[in-house]
């Protein structure tokens, strides 16, 4: 007999198994149905977390980009510490992000709702990794706090981005390197430096 799950356990196998039918099937054919039989569970379980499809998909794509987080860096200096995070994303999560990306597009097709919340990084756990790497430059006095906006601080991670979802491939070095020398750190280092 199977142990019976609570709580963050439940939850947990929930979401896994939602997103395992997203990125299987896609989001134009995820359903509730799938996801319960493949959490081993029943529709009034999942109902009492969230209230329907999308609220669900919303919720598993949010929790496999939190459980994605990768290791911060700390190299002792933001230019390496960007080129080696964005490599780890670049070589190892071309298939997560390709794959939240379609889900993403079926779900603005269908429900005409921007998902923008879950390319925030607080929501997704990703600030906190982003801040550190970024409040260490400004105590090395390697970049000038008011030049970091939010948008200039995912710039180098949309660029990333932008890259993989054009390729659908590993992002090479060479690129990474003139997303971060050429175009981002000139952004936000201090005057003649």
């Amino acid at each position: 007999m199977a142990e019976r799950r609570r709580g963050a356990a439940l939850e947990k196998a929930l979401l896994d198994a939602a997103w395992d039918e997203l990125a299987e099937h896609g989001y134009a054919r995820f359903t509730i149905d799938a996801v319960v039989r493949r959490a081993g569970t029943s529709p009034p379980v999942l109902y009492r977390r969230w209230s329907d499809r999308d609220e669900l998909v919303r919720a598993a794509i949010a929790h496999v980009l939190r459980e994605s987080l990768l290791e911060v860096p700390d190299t002792g200096s933001l230019r390496d510490d960007l080129v080696s995070l964005m490599r780890e994303i670049g070589t190892t999560r071309v298939r997560l992000i390709t794959l939240v990306y379609g889900a993403l597009a079926g779900y603005h097709r269908d429900v005409g709702e921007d998902l923008g919340e879950l390319h925030d990084p607080a929501v997704t756990g990703r600030a906190e990794a982003l801040d550190t790497i970024y409040d260490r430059a400004v105590r090395r006095g390697e970049i000038e706090p008011d030049r970091l906006t939010d948008r200039i601080k995912s710039l180098p991670f949309d660029l990333l981005r932008h890259e993989i979802l054009l390729t659908f491939a590993p992002v090479p070095d060479a690129v990474i390197e003139e997303i971060v020398d050429t175009i981002f750190l000139p952004l936000v280092r201090p005057p003649g430096t």
